[in-house]
């Protein structure tokens, strides 16, 4: 057992948002120093549409580093890329405590935490602030809760992050602040994608080739699906989706006592469900956008489940609480075994068999 995996055993016994924030606190100070040697050439992708080139296909999902405090760090445990976030235009709280449970023997979350954040002006100087050619670091940006103009929220923060990220992902997914799913019915993502493109194009041409994503939810229908997917093929400047947030199910198998817990659930619980959403996304779109799997991901077995099911990348982050900061490194070292055991030259041979 390493001593990252012993670090991780240890903070464990702190309740879940005090042991999250002590996790942050030591990264920054430079407590936790990993030493991730260069990826096997076959991790690398480059997203289809976008063009976007990562190391290796395994992301951090927003929600690690709300405030953009610590990805240079987690860049170094091995991620391809990470994503800061969710931000909104201006500071907020969040929802009361506790907002964030561990359900350990269902190796799963549930959070409720309600885009607590610092705002989207600390989160841009410290962007700002990072060296050029540091890794792939994508912003995620959502809506404030008591906002008259929800859209008008993605606009400002989309214009605000653009010049200091490598690609920006709208969060209209998180089930934790109230109707902000509702922008994922068709009308009203017309409205939203309409509004973000046109700043998308006007930041264009100051700043050029930065994609955008769109992060939807695993709870939707087979209409919801189809919606979506025609309303993103209209947009040229869009670039992909992330599949997918937190679910609001609540599977019979879960055991935990915090089950029924209100919020977002996450972990392996959610597999096999956003798993499911994802493919059935790729029916319909294909590879006319890129698709990022997200949800449930704690090994290589399940990193390759997501690319069978039609993702060109992957991220994770509930996985970190119960299998620590070293479980990317350990993921890719997997499927580099897994590939060659099967004689594949890419990591993206894994799509299609």
């Amino acid at each position: 057992m390493s001593l990252f995996d012993l670090a991780t055993s240890a903070v464990r016994i702190l309740p879940a948002e005090s042991a999250h924030r002590f996790t942050i606190k030591a990264l920054r100070t430079g407590l936790a120093r990993p030493t991730v040697g260069l990826d096997d050439p076959r991790l690398g992708v480059t997203l289809k549409k976008s063009g976007l080139r990562l190391p290796n296909p395994i992301g951090l999902a927003a929600g690690f580093d709300k405030n953009a405090e610590v990805f240079t760090q987690m860049l170094a445990f091995g991620f391809g890329f990470v994503e800061c976030g969710t931000v909104t235009p201006r500071p907020q709280a969040g929802n009361p405590r506790p907002r964030l449970f561990r359900l350990n023997e269902d190796s799963a979350v549930i959070n409720r935490m309600g885009f607590n954040n610092d705002g989207i002006g600390v989160y841009v100087r410290r962007l700002s602030a990072a060296p050029r050619l540091l890794g792939v670091v994508g912003a995620n940006v959502g809506a404030n809760k008591d906002s008259e103009d929800r859209i008008a929220d993605y606009v400002a923060g989309v214009k605000a992050v653009w010049p200091h990220c490598s690609y920006v992902t709208i969060n209209v997914s998180s089930p934790n602040t109230p109707g902000l799913r509702g922008l994922q019915d068709r009308g009203a993502l017309e409205e939203l994608l309409g509004r973000v493109g046109d700043a998308a194009r006007e930041m264009d041409k100051a700043v050029k080739d930065r994609p955008v994503f769109l992060k939807v939810a695993p709870d939707l229908d087979e209409n919801a699906i189809a919606d979506i997917a025609e309303v993103a093929l209209a947009q040229d400047w869009l670039s992909g989706l992330i599949i997918s947030n937190t679910t609001v199910d609540r599977p019979e198998t879960l055991g935990s006592k915090h089950k029924g817990e209100t919020g977002g659930l996450s972990g392996a619980p959610l597999l096999e469900k956003s798993t499911r959403v994802l493919g059935a996304f790729h029916d319909v779109i294909g590879d006319r956008l890129d698709l990022i799997g997200a949800g449930g991901i704690a090994s290589a077995e399940d990193v390759v489940a997501k690319l069978r099911a039609g993702a060109q990348a992957v991220q994770l982050y509930s996985a970190l609480v119960f299998h620590g900061p070293m479980l990317a490194q350990r993921i890719k070292d997997d499927l580099v075994h897994m590939m060659d055991e099967q004689g594949l030259n890419s990591i993206s041979d894994f799509r299609g068999r």
